[in-house]
């Protein structure tokens, strides 16, 4: 059935038609609505049989999902920015643990300073924990993302994290296409655990392991993710035919099979880069979009096959490292090493900062008269004035005080010190 609906409440009936039964919920933007409208299901007893677990954090929330998963139950939480981080210690142990914990992260910035709007900070820095990470174009992608990843999560029993960008996908309405329940059904099997802690046959699940074993684990929870590089083309190719439409999978190319530039993002920017494209080709530009939708595990034969044929890259992502640089830059060279391709790394959308057509154009155009270096870190649309005039304060006071404030203050968002002005 095709629907106008805000993304997070598509969302939040594709979970359901995933029949969980235990949802720990703890609310955070731009998370709240889905976990809000999935109580709303369980309350009028629309999504039986459920138990609805209010926590008190997102601690909670995952050690919840922990122990429901372990005895045996579908399990489903949501989160958000600093919620992520909050459940960290958590997410390791889900993931060391091998419980199939699906997770929505509606994602948004990790302060300080302050913001809750979209860029992709808090998943980034949670993408060596051990959880699966696919990443979503669309609201349709996300509803399709989230059918699949409890079947991904359950054949391999490991944790799937599906990322979506915050308010610009969970608060947009747009056309989704709902699966029924009998679809759902036939595609997702009843869940069928490999370990179950039941009083009446006690088990021990997550001992101690000293260092003459723990490598070895470690080597297995890798090896373990890395079989869903193998299986997530195989359920994305299951799903296509069982609901007609093609979504999921590893990587996305647009246009770039005689690309001789190609532009990798991850997210709702995709379509974005996607009119670029065309309005560029529609020059002569040969160029050309790859999305990636596993990050973890991350494919990297399949990303290296398909920019090998390229003359350039360029990575557009909503997070870096601070102090080294790109995160999915970093990634890329890693797929193209030996290849002579330069990849230029761009970091847009920070703390949800628009990405417009008019900014990408200029991004293409400094890339291909060369006035931009390879291997050198840009951000798009940076505010140079701003940033030189704080650098200044900072070359001229050691105690210069916060960055945040300071700039603040220079845009006049913020009351001016009681000095009467910026700090000197």
């Amino acid at each position: 059935m095709r629907s106008q609906l805000e993304g997070s409440i598509a969302v939040a009936k594709a979970v359901a038609l995933c029949r969980p039964e235990v949802i720990s919920a703890y609310p955070i933007s731009p998370q709240t609505h889905i976990v809000e409208a999935l109580s709303d299901l369980v309350r009028t007893g629309e999504l039986a049989p459920c138990e609805y677990l209010m926590v008190e954090s997102e601690f909670g929330a995952m050690s919840a999902a922990i122990g429901s998963s372990a005895t045996g139950a579908r399990s489903y939480t949501a989160t958000a920015s600093q919620g992520l981080l909050y459940m960290a210690e958590a997410l390791y142990n889900a993931s060391g643990l091998g419980l199939p914990i699906v997770m929505t992260v509606a994602n948004r910035a990790i302060g300080a300073p302050i913001n809750i709007w979209n860029d992709h900070s808090d998943a980034m820095s949670q993408r060596d924990c051990g959880w699966i990470q696919l990443y979503a174009e669309s609201n349709q992608e996300a509803v399709d993302l989230h059918i699949q990843a409890f079947r991904l999560a359950e054949e391999l029993s490991l944790p799937v994290m599906v990322c979506m960008d915050g308010f610009v996908l969970t608060h947009a309405i747009e056309a989704v296409e709902l699966p029924t329940q009998e679809q759902v059904d036939a595609f997702l099997p009843p869940f069928h655990p490999r370990q179950v802690l039941d009083p009446d046959d006690p088990v021990t699940i997550g001992a101690m392991v000293g260092p003459e074993a723990f490598a070895e684990v470690k080597y297995l929870m890798h090896a373990k993710q890395m079989q869903a590089l193998d299986l997530l083309p195989e359920i994305s190719g299951a799903f296509s035919h069982a609901f007609g439409r093609s979504s999921g999978g590893l990587v996305r190319a647009y246009r770039s099979v005689d690309a001789d530039t190609i532009v990798v993002a991850l997210g709702s920017v995709l379509g974005t880069i996607e009119e670029v494209v065309d309005e560029l080709r529609a020059d002569g530009v040969r160029i050309g979009a790859l999305g990636i939708t596993c990050f973890r595990p991350y494919p990297l034969e399949e990303i290296r096959a398909a920019l090998q044929g390229a003359k350039r890259v360029v990575v557009l992502e909503k997070a870096f490292a601070v102090g080294l640089g790109g995160i999915v830059g970093q990634n890329v060279r890693l797929a193209l090493s030996g290849l002579p391709i330069p990849v230029y790394d761009t970091v847009a959308g920070l703390g949800g900062r628009p990405i417009t057509r008019r900014s990408l154009h200029t991004l293409v155009a400094d890339v291909l008269e060369e006035r931009l270096e390879p291997n050198r870190l840009v951000f798009l649309d940076l505010n140079r004035e701003l940033v030189e005039r704080e650098l200044q304060r900072v070359s001229a006071a050691r105690r210069s005080g916060p960055h945040a404030e300071n700039i603040l203050r220079d845009l006049g968002t913020v009351a001016a010190s009681a000095h009467g002005g910026p700090p000197r």
